[in-house]
């Protein structure tokens, strides 16, 4: 049965890096049987321009008919004046909610051909495989109250809200239990709560659903020691659980230990699977149609969609390794490459590839 993929390029090097992974899944799909039809839409700046919000009704039907969504990157300068409902950003914001991506999927992973690539000692991370689970849809970004407010001293003052239920903090647990059972067993949850009743509740409920898997050697860590440690001793974790803000920080954080984050791919999951897929990092407008943006997570990002929603663990594998066969012939964008190292060719978007295709044929 044909499967269909909801392709939403969006802004900046989005275009770019969506490009080359489409050559990938036309690969996949004239040369190893991939059923697949692709439709495009826009989110972000693009649709703000196009339609006048960042996710309109037309992306809005076209996502909930898709069985996965590839994701480019959203945002720009010249939207950074718009009312805060109407920036790129929201547009990303909704669709994660309008799904319920509540589970986000970020891997950790040094290629050992990186290593001098990555800021930190080659024996730090040298076999890195991180696994961190964010909560998505919840937390301080969907909390409400919000907003900026005037005092009655006429000063202001602007205001989130942390907030986690129950059931939004069982789920997202045991999705990271589940993803720990196919690993290493180990999983550490990360919060902060010596000081935050939110973080206190979260660690109450992840120990109350670990004990449905017995197998998983539970831990719990403070973020800003988590922080530190990712830095100091980064193997010492498997799966990492935390919540949507401590997620996203701690996912960049850990990006940088792999050599870039270009090289970081994302799911976000619903439930039943379906999930939408993106690179973790940003639009990059200041390198924007100057070949320069990595597009290898992109590309792994569509390993993952393969792997999570499609369901096709052998073309997964078949990505995964043509990424990998690309970086051991010494090909490297500017992100990645180390001047001076034997063996590597500096080289462009496009390049890049165009080398992950011509391993998906050989």
């Amino acid at each position: 049965m044909t499967q269909k993929v909801l392709v939403l390029p969006g802004d900046g090097i989005g275009k770019e890096i969506v490009a080359e992974a489409v050559k990938v899944i036309n690969v996949l799909k004239a040369d190893h049987g991939l059923d697949l039809d692709l439709t495009y839409g826009d989110i972000g700046g693009a649709a703000y321009d196009a339609d006048g919000h960042p996710y309109p009704p037309s992306t809005q039907k076209l996502a909930k008919e898709a069985d996965a969504i590839l994701l480019g990157a959203v945002g720009g300068y010249q939207y950074d004046d718009l009312p805060r409902d109407l920036r790129p950003e929201r547009g990303l914001l909704g669709i994660r909610a309008d799904l319920e991506l509540f589970s986000n999927l970020r891997p950790a992973i040094l290629m050992e051909e990186l290593a001098d690539a990555s800021s930190l000692k080659a024996e730090v991370v040298a076999g890195l495989d991180i696994m961190i689970v964010r909560e998505l849809t919840g937390g301080i970004y969907f909390g409400e109250p919000r907003g900026i407010r005037t005092l009655d001293n006429g000063e202001k003052q602007g205001y989130n809200t942390l907030v986690y239920k129950e059931s939004e903090i069982e789920r997202i647990a045991h999705s990271a239990f589940k993803i720990a059972m196919k690993r290493d067993k180990r999983l550490c949850s990360v919060g902060k709560a010596n000081v935050l009743e939110v973080m206190e509740l979260w660690a109450e409920v992840v120990e109350r659903v670990g004990k449905e898997y017995p197998e998983v050697e539970l831990s719990h860590m403070y973020v800003d020691n988590a922080a530190m440690q990712l830095v100091k001793a980064p193997k010492q974790f498997d799966v990492m659980v935390t919540g949507n803000m401590f997620g996203d920080i701690l996912s960049d954080a850990a990006a940088m230990l792999t050599g870039s984050i270009g090289m970081l791919p994302s799911a976000s999951l619903d439930k039943n699977g379906k999930g939408m897929y993106e690179p973790i990092h940003g639009s990059a407008p200041d390198i924007e149609g100057k070949n320069l943006a990595n597009p290898l997570a992109t590309i792994t990002s569509v390993s993952m969609m393969l792997k999570y929603s499609l369901g096709n663990t052998e073309l997964a594998d078949k990505v995964d390794a043509a990424v990998t066969t690309v970086i051991q012939q010494g090909f490297r964008t500017a992100d990645i490459y180390v001047d001076g190292v034997a063996g590597t060719k500096l080289v462009g978007t496009s390049e890049i590839g165009d080398a992950v295709v011509a391993a998906l044929k050989d």
